[in-house]
């Protein structure tokens, strides 16, 4: 059950989403004025009326995101108004005037999963290499290493699953995401790469015949260290 807060501009007491009444969220509805933030309740999602004016919808959305608002921000529009919504109006997502209680629930469910905190940036240190997450550089015995983006996201993602063997096929999804229409070569390409900038440490970087690679720590160290920052 989450706590949302309804922003409308519409004089009547009728509610703006009426599906939403059949469901077990707390419901606070306050008018869609930029006053009202100030000094409007917390709450887990707000979801801003459209219905009958886009213009001003839109500029309360963008005010709501300056302002700091917190938690994931829908809006709700008719058929006709769907058109004009666009990335510029900061949204996380829209409803339909006529959605069922499902559907809204479960968009809000969605939307209140993308807000959930994100792990803290990992700092991992092995042979002589150490990578920075948060400032997305690395380094070998101190002296910084020149890595492309993809490059420092290779090596970071291997180096976080030690001796752990992926596939060509399992890195590009992990590395490069699921859209990407490149071949398992560009795999072998990176993976030559980051060894060639690693120098005498190249094997850290293993290669498992007919299978992949993995990431290798020097003989007798233990696993590489990922600490939190």
């Amino acid at each position: 059950m989450a706590q949302l807060l309804v922003l409308t501009s519409a004089p009547t007491a009728a509610p703006v989403l009426p599906a939403l009444e059949l469901l077990s969220h707390r419901v606070r509805t306050i008018p869609a004025t930029p006053a009202e933030l100030v000094s409007a309740p917390d709450a887990d999602a707000v979801i801003v009326d459209a219905r009958s004016d886009l213009v001003a919808a839109k500029s309360l959305c963008t005010l709501i995101r300056t302002t700091g608002l917190r938690g994931p921000l829908l809006l709700v529009v008719t058929e006709g108004g769907m058109s004009a919504v666009s990335g510029e109006w900061r949204i996380d997502d829209v409803l339909l005037t006529t959605a069922g209680p499902a559907e809204i629930d479960a968009r809000i469910r969605l939307a209140l999963s993308h807000e959930e905190p994100t792990a803290e940036p990992v700092r991992v240190q092995s042979s002589g290499l150490t990578i920075d997450e948060q400032s997305y550089s690395a380094k070998l015995r101190g002296a910084p290493l020149d890595l492309t983006y993809k490059e420092f996201q290779l090596l970071h993602f291997l180096a976080t699953h030690p001796s752990r063997v992926f596939t060509r096929e399992q890195l590009l999804s992990e590395v490069w995401g699921y859209d990407y229409f490149g071949g398992t070569r560009t795999v072998d390409v990176h993976v030559r790469r980051l060894r060639a900038k690693l120098g005498d440490q190249e094997h850290l970087i293993g290669t498992v015949r007919n299978v992949g690679y993995r990431f290798n720590a020097d003989e007798g160290e233990p696993h590489p260290a990922a600490a939190r920052q």
